[in-house]
This record gives structure tokens, sequence and C-alpha cells, in this order.
């Protein structure tokens, strides 16, 4: 099995009132998504239908070429109905500010979110910037340019 390559990156508190609430960790030897919790004084509730800001007391210095992409769990979503607003959402490498996870209810009922329970993954993912070049010639394609749903359902 081939080892994964490891990349540096600092983090720090934004504030000592929740130094019990675990760091960011990966849950298994292959888990991609490393586990992100709620810094929270108690408890929050994200009503039915309804988006939370949720606080980790992170800030973190990403190395320049890369991101952190912030996914829901999938138990959340799963059983709860919670997901990521803005998934993925990205944590760009000159961000300085606390990390905070957009939550949004999309379940039945309202949801309750414990001090420290793990609430998102962050991925750490390569950037590519592209280089746009207009053009007045394009390769065509298969495709073409069919819109949305136009290859239809099966």
């Amino acid at each position: 099995m081939e080892s994964i390559e490891k990349i540096n990156i600092k983090i720090q508190h934004v504030t000592r009132n929740y130094l019990d609430v675990p760091l960011p960790e990966y849950s298994t030897s292959g888990s991609s998504g490393m586990d992100v919790r709620a810094a929270i004084e108690n408890e929050m509730i994200i009503e039915k239908g309804k988006v939370a800001l949720v606080p980790t007391n992170l800030r973190a210095e990403i190395p320049a070429g890369y991101e952190l992409q912030v996914r829901p769990r999938s138990g959340l979503a799963a059983k709860n109905g919670i997901g990521v607003l803005n998934s993925p959402g990205t944590i760009d490498s000159d961000y300085r500010g606390e990390i905070k996870i957009i939550l949004f209810n999309f379940g039945e009922d309202n949801f309750v979110i414990k001090r420290g329970e793990r609430i998102a993954q962050m991925v750490l993912s390569k950037v590519f910037n592209a280089n746009l070049i207009l053009s007045d010639d394009l390769n065509e394609s298969n495709r073409g340019s069919g819109g949305f749903g136009h290859t239809g359902t099966d």
C-alpha cells in the first residue's frame, strides 16, 4: 500500500475558551476528510429549514497551492438532513479568519448541536489556477451545446 503524502497546515485557536474541543482529525487511516467539531458554549439549535453559522474556534495557515474543502458528514445528512449549505465550501490559502461551517437543516425536525460534536469534514485539495485564453474557435464535442437534462434520464 502506498503512503499518503502529508502536507503541514499550521492551526491556532481563536480563543482559549474551547481548548477541550478536539482538533480536526481523520477517523480512520483511509479517511480523506478530517472531522471538524463545533466550538459552541453548550448547544446550538438549527431549526428545520434554517441556516446556522457554526464556529470551530480554529484559524489555519494553508500552504499556497492548496485549499481546505468543507463537506457534509454523511451520517448527519442521512440521519438528520443536515448539510453544508455551500458544499463544498472553500477555505482559501490566504484566509486567516476563524473557520466557520455553514450548516443547513434540510430535515423535518429541529437539530441540536452539542459542544464538540462532529459537524462537517475538511478535505485538503490541490489547487490549479486556470489560464483563460479568449478564442474564436472551440473544438467540437459529442455533447455539443446541449443544456441541462438534454441527455435524458436513462
